[in-house]
């Protein structure tokens, strides 16, 4: 189905989907997760991917013409994104369908809204809400902890799915139990 290189360090993830596609030098830190049908390719330079973050389904992720990818800690990619040479912060939310281009900057604690287009070079200040093609910064919040109990969540699904069990979100007090745990944290 999918393929890890050797050259990939993956033994920190809490999950990898055996649909997943991991070229060359990439790195996942602790808890990371990369879903299904996820393609990361890194020929010329690298890619990071920082704890508790994870990669939704058909996400892709590729380097830049003149950089690697950075993602942050927390960070929720969700479904069908593109990030291709960029960096984001921690404790984001990249919106599903989004494309990030080459040399794009993304602050820590931001929401990348859904559909949004970032050309290249943009750089997004710390706690912005971005959307439109191409996207522009609609409102300052810090949104960090909201999307911070995103990544956990899927953290502990990357736990259940490792077990196969594929309904851990369906448990009662699930998300209440995930707000406690990053209250206390905090």
């Amino acid at each position: 189905m999918g393929y890890i290189d050797t050259q990939a360090r993956t033994d920190q993830a809490a999950y990898i989907h055996e649909s997943a596609w991991l070229y060359g030098d990439i790195e996942l830190a602790e808890g990371a997760s990369v879903w299904i049908n996820a393609a990361l390719r890194a020929e010329l330079y690298d890619i990071r991917i920082g704890r508790y973050t994870n990669l939704q389904d058909f996400v892709m992720v590729h380097i830049g013409n003149h950089t690697g990818t950075r993602i942050g800690d927390y960070c929720s990619i969700t479904h069908h994104v593109t990030l291709h040479g960029c960096t984001i912060g921690d404790n984001c939310l990249v919106g599903i369908n989004s494309t990030i281009m080459d040399g794009c900057v993304i602050g820590d604690n931001c929401i990348i809204a859904g559909h949004t287009f970032l050309k290249e070079g943009t750089e997004i200040p710390d706690n912005s809400i971005v959307m439109g093609a191409p996207g522009r910064v609609v409102k300052t919040r810090d949104c960090g902890e909201p999307n911070r109990i995103n990544a956990l969540a899927y953290y502990k699904n990357a736990l259940a799915y490792q077990r196969g069990d594929f309904r851990a979100w369906a448990q009662p007090d699930f998300f209440q139990q995930l707000r406690r745990e990053v209250g206390e944290a905090g």
